[in-house]
């Protein structure tokens, strides 16, 4: 029995296109109500949306969707300005903008549920979104494709929490969950959530038959202590705030792990021109840069008879070998009128977690004038995400 709660009248249910798939931050929390729509409009509003023939629209300019709110909001305009793709708005309060190092971009700031659902109508092309998002209101598109799937901010999980006292103090799973008998047709499991596709989907594969489904708007964490759900199932990053609202998670009980996502038509890419070297560039200058987080360039000399005989002591050493291998290069110097190269200098790449260790380690085999510097991009002969992009897409 899956019943979900809302209070509409003389209105049917229209569903919106919504995807699962195979948000530097916390999410920003997912609201939503079950969308209606009443009948007599339903042609009018795929008629605005274009989807009534499926075609694209012949606008020739290429649509990027960026959250237009909140810690998403700004997490997204920080990283594509650390990729030297700073987006330039005339007024703040428009809600259309430009980057200008790609001509040919619009950049439009829309909710994220609305960019999913805009690039399944064709209005956008590219868009930003965590992947909570993506998966609550795509349901499955195969229009719809993840060209970048780590973007490493917007960290959070959906996921189930119940009381931590009550019928629940001992309940620690979603297999105790399953088992209570507390649960019929009469008096089903009551959850409150804004992820009405889902929640359903994550309980039927979970054995839990009897449950009801309602949306609230605020924070959902107060329902269960109200008397209006018995549980809930929402976006938690640190869980700070169910942990002082006395609830808990449960093994089991996490929907899935979300973070910001590059998101992409599939119709755009093929069919729009432009379209696709434009996600190829966006897609490049993101690899290079979340490549090259926390990662640093050493450069140290070393005396040594022989290129050979300083590779063959850096080598040595675990934490010296850089991303392809250390780079060898001799260093000349004047002596006696001569021109002579007693040292060599080595350039690697190490980690920030290794850094101190890898500097011990050189300065060990002899290294000296250890240089330290940053890196903000590190750009390979070609992206793997790209190449995979391009087999998606059967080109």
């Amino acid at each position: 029995m899956w019943t979900l709660t809302a209070n509409f009248q003389h209105c049917s249910s229209f569903p919106i296109p919504s995807i699962s798939t195979t948000s530097r931050s916390s999410c920003s929390r997912a609201r939503s109500k079950p969308t209606l729509i009443c009948s007599s409009l339903q042609t009018q509003v795929e008629t605005l949306n274009g989807t009534l023939d499926g075609r694209l629209s012949e606008r020739t300019e290429i649509r990027f969707g960026l959250p237009s709110k909140g810690r998403m909001a700004s997490d997204t305009l920080d990283l594509l300005k650390d990729c030297q793709l700073s987006v330039k708005q005339v007024n703040p309060r428009q809600y259309v903008a430009k980057i200008p190092q790609i001509s040919g971009l619009e950049v439009w700031f829309q909710r994220p549920k609305d960019i999913v659902r805009k690039l399944l109508s064709g209005d956008l092309d590219l868009g930003i979104v965590g992947l909570d998002t993506v998966s609550e209101y795509g349901q499955g598109s195969e229009d719809l494709i993840i060209v970048h799937e780590a973007l490493e901010y917007g960290d959070c999980r959906l996921s189930l929490a119940i009381p931590k006292y009550g019928i629940f103090e001992n309940i620690n799973s979603i297999r105790d969950l399953s088992r209570m008998p507390h649960w019929t047709e009469e008096k089903p499991l009551r959850v409150a959530t804004g992820f009405t596709h889902l929640g359903p989907k994550f309980f039927r594969e979970n054995g839990l038959e009897h449950v009801s489904f309602s949306t609230a708007d605020g924070a959902l964490e107060a329902a269960p202590a109200m008397g209006i759900a018995d549980a809930i199932l929402d976006l938690v990053s640190s869980g700070t705030t169910l942990k002082e609202n006395n609830l808990k998670e449960i093994e089991g009980g996490v929907v899935l792990e979300s973070q910001a996502v590059l998101l992409a038509s599939r119709k755009s890419l093929i069919q729009r021109k432009g379209a696709l070297d434009t996600t190829h560039e966006i897609l490049e200058r993101l690899e290079a840069h979340l490549k090259a987080v926390d990662q640093f360039a050493v450069t140290a000399n070393m005396r040594g008879n022989s290129e050979q005989e300083v590779v063959e002591r850096v080598l040595s050493q675990p934490s010296l070998a850089g991303l392809q291998g250390p780079t060898i290069s001799p260093v000349f110097c004047k002596r006696d009128g001569k021109t002579v190269a007693d040292y060599y200098a080595i350039v690697i790449c190490v980690p920030k977690k290794l850094l101190y260790k890898s500097v011990k380690q050189l300065r060990a085999i002899g290294g000296s004038g250890v240089l330290i510097s940053p890196l903000t991009y590190i750009f390979d002969e070609e992206t793997p995400r790209w190449n995979q992009l391009l087999k998606e897409l059967g080109l």
